[in-house]
């Protein structure tokens, strides 16, 4: 009998060759790999502070209801988003959080080839989302620790560039640029390009930071979630705003099931519940406070935010900063830092409930000192 060796089903030649890699290592794949769990959760910008006691319930409620299927429109949060911002529900897409939006938009506007800009360093998983689908990412360096919207949209008219992508306020730095400038930029978009305006921290920025919102505009499409004010990052609900002919388009290709029954109705009271929304900026503003009083407590400085997490400058290179989180994860205490020169010389520490922050006050300046030594 002859022997015929078998093949293997093969990867599309795209997916062969990425690399085998994700955004993020999440805090359970680092517990599982060192066999230690984390004492404080301060690097995912989650908030440990949870969601409102009426979305707890909301939630409890909502059990025996998981056997069935999400509602593919989302009807009643797209309904109750129509009224808080005063818009078309028509206007409103529901996904499986900002990173789910971004994958289905990246696969819906991009072809293999296509060249999307963003900033050096800025949030990785946009930058994840447009390789997969084969764009091209042409990228532009902070301007003293600002996404610099004059840069991109330069480099976006002589590229070419089908996409722009900019976060404000911006993650890993915290920055913000006021309305007028973003409205500037929205408005000098070129007119085959689309802005990507990722406002995940809105909720936590101070007045004066979110543009008018214009669903008329074919050139941008915002991104918002639940994940960050709302203290429901688990239950992955975010929602993005823009043209309807954009909107619409999203039923061409995504999950129409991906977002689940209970996450809905979680949201749905969340945003119904902005007295608590409040109480959480006021608590976020509190832990900023703290953690910039740590920093100059070992003679440090930090980066003004706009967001749930500070980025404290080591006063180095991005080399003694990774010895600083070294240490910092080898004492239980989970944070990130910014990956690019001279970002990188920041430590970011996610604003979690007042008892985490003092764990990384006590560990903070034994990690600085091990740093040092080493």
């Amino acid at each position: 009998m002859e022997n015929h060796k078998k093949l293997s089903p093969k990867l599309s030649l795209l997916a062969a060759s990425l690399p085998s890699t994700v955004p993020f290592v999440a805090p359970e794949m680092t517990e599982r790999a060192t066999g230690k769990m984390f004492i404080a959760r301060l690097g995912a910008n989650e908030s440990s502070f949870g969601p409102s006691p009426k979305v707890e319930k909301a939630i409890a409620d909502a059990c025996s209801e998981v056997f069935k299927y999400g509602d593919p429109d989302a009807y009643d949060l797209k309904q109750e988003l129509s009224k808080h911002w005063n818009i078309p529900a028509e206007n409103i897409i529901v996904g499986e959080g900002i990173d789910g939006l971004m994958g289905t938009l990246c696969r819906l506007m991009l072809d293999q080839g296509d060249i999307v800009v963003t900033s050096n360093g800025a949030y990785p998983t946009f930058n994840y989302q447009v390789l997969g689908v084969g764009g091209v990412l042409e990228v532009v360096p902070y301007l003293n620790d600002f996404e610099d919207p004059d840069a991109l949209l330069s480099q976006a008219k002589l590229s070419g560039a089908k996409m722009i992508y900019i976060a404000n306020p911006d993650n890993p730095m915290g920055t913000h640029h006021n309305a007028e400038k973003i409205q500037t930029m929205i408005d000098s978009v070129p007119d085959d390009c689309l802005l990507v305006l990722d406002e995940a921290y809105i909720e936590l920025a101070p007045n004066g930071v979110a543009s008018t919102i214009d669903v008329t505009n074919k050139n941008v499409i915002r991104l918002r979630t639940f994940s960050k004010a709302y203290g429901l990052a688990g239950a992955r609900v975010g929602y993005a705003i823009g043209h309807i002919d954009l909107i619409k388009a999203f039923d061409k290709i995504r999950n129409h099931f991906g977002v689940n029954t209970i996450g809905q109705k979680a949201a749905l009271a969340a945003l119904k519940d902005q007295a608590y929304v409040l109480k959480i900026r006021s608590a976020v503003e509190h832990g900023r406070n703290r953690v910039e009083q740590i920093a100059l407590e070992n003679g440090l400085t930090v980066i003004p935010s706009s967001t749930n997490f500070v980025a404290i400058d080591c006063g180095a290179d991005g080399d003694f900063t990774r010895k600083v989180l070294a240490e910092l994860v080898g004492m239980g205490i989970f944070v990130r830092m910014a990956s690019v020169e001279p970002q990188d010389r920041c430590l970011r520490v996610s604003i979690g409930v007042p008892e985490d922050i003092e764990r990384f006050a006590l560990a903070f300046p034994i990690a600085l000192e091990g740093a040092h030594a080493s």
